[in-house]
């Protein structure tokens, strides 16, 4: 549990918070034991809690996992009075970490982001944690781009389903992340004003802006991928296609070549083997078996069926 105070307004910022947090909070604050028990949950939805003398909201950001190239999410549990605000999560959030950072070690970056209350210090802290969601919708723009390249810009077609289901489910995810989150940050322009006074409404408004941005970005991302997925399906049945169209001729062309090799190495008599004892009837088989080949590939080639 670590804390920074402007004025008279005070930050505390609790990161992987533990039962001893809580007992704390519950003890200086006086908050109620379903909303402390909310933040020990990974699973809550994004809202706000009214009371007399605090505003309990919960909201969720993504964050991009190097390592599985997929988008997690970040809960983060905030308690806000009339001279407090608390920020509890798990500190995946590398934005939230560096605000808190500045703010310990800059006076400058402190009294920007506190403002003159704390509820311009927790603007603040949620318009930085969506903008830097545009740098997440950056990188899905990079990798559609990749794909793209990938598809339509090589002359060998390769399967790209793994990458394009890799950058869907992001996508996805990003979007049930901001969908609850339109209607929680546009009730926080109408919430108690001795928390949220009223001429923080426009500011709250522009973080709003930046989610209905941030939407339709990934709207656009969202046909775009389709898009992409649609075409990738068709250049592989295409190729598919061909591969098939290949094998078949070939099984058509060995059709008849086995049929005599069949017939001739069956061991009955039949009524011209004496005839083809002699090696030069052998080589008039072989040349035969030619001919068919460049009469039925001729023919093929005539239908344009390769």
């Amino acid at each position: 549990m670590a804390s920074i105070k402007y004025q008279d307004n005070q930050w505390v910022n609790i990161v992987n918070p533990h039962e001893e947090d809580i007992l704390k909070l519950k003890k200086k604050y006086k908050f109620h034991t379903l909303d402390l028990e909310d933040c020990l949950s990974e699973s809550q939805r994004p809202k706000i809690d009214e009371y007399d003398k605090y505003l309990f909201i919960v909201l969720q950001f993504p964050y991009y996992n190097r390592r599985s190239r997929h988008i997690a999410t970040e809960q983060v549990n905030i308690f806000i009075g009339q001279n407090y605000l608390i920020t509890i999560h798990d500190g995946h959030l590398d934005e939230l970490n560096k605000i808190f950072e500045k703010c310990q070690k800059s006076p400058k970056s402190k009294k920007e982001l506190f403002g003159s209350c704390t509820g311009y210090l927790l603007y603040s802290i949620i318009s930085n944690l969506f903008s830097s969601s545009f740098s997440i919708t950056d990188k899905i723009q990079i990798t559609l781009k990749n794909i793209e390249q990938a598809i339509f810009e090589t002359a060998q077609v390769k399967d790209q389903l793994f990458d394009i289901m890799v950058t869907k489910k992001n996508i996805i995810t990003l979007r049930k992340i901001l969908l609850p989150q339109r209607t929680v940050i546009a009730a926080l322009e109408h919430k108690q004003k001795k928390f949220l006074p009223e001429h923080l409404e426009i500011y709250f408004d522009d973080v709003v802006d930046q989610i209905e941005k941030l939407w339709n970005i990934l709207e656009t991302q969202k046909e775009i991928i389709e898009s992409l997925e649609d075409t990738n399906e068709s250049l592989l049945s295409h190729k598919i296609n061909n591969t098939m169209r290949t094998l078949t001729v070939f099984s058509v062309v060995m059709l008849p070549l086995t049929f005599l090799t069949g017939l001739f190495g069956m061991n009955v008599q039949l009524p011209f083997t004496e005839a083809l004892a002699n090696l030069e009837h052998f080589w008039n088989i072989i040349l035969a078996m030619v001919v068919i080949v460049l009469l039925m590939v001729g023919i093929f080639r005539w239908n344009k069926w390769m």
